[in-house]
């Protein structure tokens, strides 16, 4: 292959990892909650952007929003949801988890 043809075809890699970018923490964030949500809720509730609840007393979380503002739900992320379906546990998260839970819930909101 010719220098020039190698040149443009490592200026492409370059570019196309720099348009890529590195993971931000609002990613990382993100991908923590979701991974939160589908390991302690997706076995009642949907947690993506398609598909019904596997319990149909529990809101897909992609409708949360439209019944009150998510960031409304970090106090009882923390100190432990009693409330909800009737079949539901408590959970309880520790500050990180309540707000990466919470980015991947407002990601839903789109």
């Amino acid at each position: 292959m010719r220098p020039a043809a190698l040149n443009l075809i490592g200026a492409l890699t370059l570019l196309s990892n720099l348009m890529a970018g590195p993971a931000t923490a609002w990613d990382r964030q993100v991908k923590q909650g979701e991974t939160l949500a589908r390991t302690n809720c997706a076995r009642c509730h949907a947690v993506g952007r398609v598909g019904g609840s596997p319990l149909l007393a529990a809101p897909p979380f992609r409708e949360l929003h439209m019944r009150y503002p998510v960031e409304d739900l970090g106090e009882a992320l923390a100190e432990g949801i009693r409330t909800g379906h009737p079949s539901m546990p408590e959970f309880r998260f520790d500050p990180d988890q309540v707000e990466a839970l919470i980015a991947y819930l407002k990601t839903l909101e789109r």
